[in-house]
């Protein structure tokens, strides 16, 4: 059942999966193009972004594109526990494609949508026309190693407010910081901190390795190099196991599409879909300045010490007490880790200390 209503220039539906609410929406005219995936999505607080919202109006030239807050997220999330394995989350997806479209559609499944578009796929190959995965992965297990995974999770579930910084950082390293701030304030808003980190949890839990083989032959698969989110190892193992798919490497270290190189990503999304012609510039926007490159990555056993503490969030002062150090020696010796690790933030320390073990 649609129950429609206005939103920020957008129509907003509900459809029910069992006794779960799923708002969903479409834009845009032609065939349609149902979009899976993306961390803390929420129809609303995206729409407002502008990046995104050129890059989805971008496909809606030639698209209807159809998307989705799943169970517990965004405006599907009153009342609601999130989706708890990927089973749930694929009945999801099909319950909105039979809510948007009578009959087939075009399915662009990015992130921690991709597990989940290859589960609806291999199930409903019937219902799936071109089939495009950006920036996935097959086993979410494969994407960092378990210290590292309960360390993110850790920290976004007991200091939200600093997961979100860092999860900024890693999604999206080409932003400018104004826009890196904004993106941390949109997970805020789109989510609790318990909700964050259950959604975390199910990025790392889903595996479908065993189902690659009964995707219809034909997907392709995009990645960009230095995707900070999921190694662009993973996108190359998941296209070598879909049938006869294609397998497209992009230049640039950002995990969203709308970020970086979009509009050469955007027409290769497009020359899939059949679409001729080249789409229209994406908004440019001044990156912040690039920092000196970083010196050798020798850290003193001290300044690994005390590259441990930033992360487990202690002040400079808080530095100094614990360690019977003097704040200006505290205080250089974080100049000289952010320095040789090339830190832009403390924030960002976090992920260098999970990569070493310090966590």
């Amino acid at each position: 059942m649609l129950y429609p209503c206005r939103v920020d220039e957008q129509a907003i539906r509900f459809t029910a999966d069992g006794d779960r609410r799923i708002a969903w929406t479409r834009s845009g005219s032609g065939p349609p193009l149902v979009l899976s995936g993306w961390w803390m999505g929420h129809l609303e607080l995206n729409w407002r972004e502008p990046h995104f919202r050129a890059f989805v109006e971008a496909l809606g030239r030639h698209r209807t594109v159809i998307r989705y807050d799943p169970p517990g997220t965004g405006l599907s999330g009153e009342g609601i526990v999130p989706a708890a394995d990927l089973e749930d989350e694929a009945a999801a997806l099909a319950a909105v494609v039979e809510a948007a479209s009578a009959g087939p559609v075009d399915l662009f499944a990015g992130s921690s949508g991709a597990p989940i578009g290859v589960a609806y796929a291999a199930a409903h190959p019937e219902r799936v026309g071109q089939f495009l995965l950006y920036g996935g992965y097959a086993s979410g297990a494969a994407i960092g190693d378990a210290p590292t995974r309960k360390a993110i999770v850790d920290l976004v579930r007991e200091h939200w407010g600093l997961g979100s910084r860092i999860l900024a950082d890693v999604f999206m390293p080409s932003a400018t910081a104004a826009e890196r701030e904004e993106f941390v304030r949109f997970q805020r808003q789109a989510a609790s901190a318990e909700r964050a980190a259950q959604a975390l949890e199910a990025v790392y839990r889903f595996d479908v390795t065993d189902r690659l083989d009964r995707v219809a032959p034909g997907a392709t698969v995009l990645h960009r190099r230095g995707d900070r989110a999921i190694p662009f190892a993973q996108g190359r193992e998941l296209a070598a196991g879909l049938p006869d798919a294609t397998f497209v490497a992009f230049e640039g270290d950002d995990h969203y599409p709308w970020f970086g190189n979009s509009a050469q990503l955007l027409g290769a999304a497009l020359d899939v879909l059949g679409v001729e012609g080249r789409p229209a510039p994406l908004p440019r926007r001044e990156p912040d300045p690039k920092p000196n490159p970083p010196a050798a990555d020798d850290l003193t056993r001290r300044e690994a010490e005390v590259l441990g503490l930033i992360a487990n969030g202690l002040s400079d002062r808080e530095i100094a007490d614990r360690l019977v150090l003097s704040p200006h020696t505290v205080h250089r010796h974080v100049a000289n880790v952010r320095t040789k690790l090339g830190l832009p933030t403390r924030a960002a320390a976090v992920a260098a200390a999970a990569k070493r073990g310090l966590l």
